[in-house]
C-alpha cells in the first residue's frame, strides 16, 4: 500500500482590530487544496477573502502587495475561468462576528512554481463584488474595502 503524499500548510490571521483566525490547508499529490477557515471578530454578514501576493507583513496588512495573480488576470469570483488564483470569494460571519467555511480550490498548490506557502491570506472589511459590481476597484480587488487581519502561510509538518 502507499500512501499518497499530503501536504499541510496553516496561517495565523491577526490585524490591528479584534480580528483574528487560523486557516490550514491541505493537499492531497497533486489534487485540490482544502483550504479550512475561521476566523473570529468580524461585523456580522459577508467579506472578502483572498490570498495575497507576499508574505510580507512588516507594514502590516498593506505590505501583503496585491492578490496572487500569477496568470495576470482581472478580478473574478472563486468559480470563474478569469480570476486572480487569489480571488477565493467571500467568508461570511454569523451573528456572534464568526465565519468558518471550507474551500476547495485548484489555483493555490501548496508545491511547485505557483505554491502559495510564504504568500499571505487577507480577510477585507467589505464583501467582494467578483469584479462584477462596476465599481473602478471590482476588477483588481473586488471593491472588498480595508485590510483587516492578515498572516503568512507556512508549512506544516503532515
Amino acid at each position: 500500500m502507499i500512501l499518497a503524499a499530503k501536504k499541510k500548510a496553516v496561517a495565523v490571521l491577526k490585524g490591528n482590530s479584534a480580528v483574528e483566525g487560523v486557516v490550514t490547508l491541505t493537499q492531497e499529490e497533486d489534487g485540490p487544496t482544502t483550504v479550512n477557515v475561521r476566523i473570529t471578530g468580524l461585523t456580522p454578514g459577508p467579506h472578502g477573502f483572498h490570498l495575497h501576493e507576499f508574505g510580507d507583513t512588516t507594514n502590516g496588512c498593506i505590505s501583503t502587495g496585491p492578490h496572487f495573480n500569477p496568470k495576470g488576470l482581472t478580478h473574478g469570483a472563486p468559480e470563474d475561468e478569469i480570476r486572480h488564483a487569489g480571488d477565493l470569494g467571500n467568508i461570511v460571519a454569523n451573528a456572534d462576528g464568526v465565519a468558518e467555511v471550507t474551500i476547495v480550490d485548484n489555483q493555490i498548490p501548496l508545491t511547485g512554481p505557483n505554491a502559495v506557502v510564504g504568500r499571505a491570506f487577507v480577510v477585507h472589511e467589505l464583501e467582494d463584488d467578483l469584479g462584477k459590481g462596476g465599481h473602478e476597484l471590482s476588477l483588481s480587488t473586488g471593491n472588498a474595502g480595508g485590510r483587516l487581519a492578515c498572516g503568512v502561510i507556512g508549512l506544516t509538518p503532515t
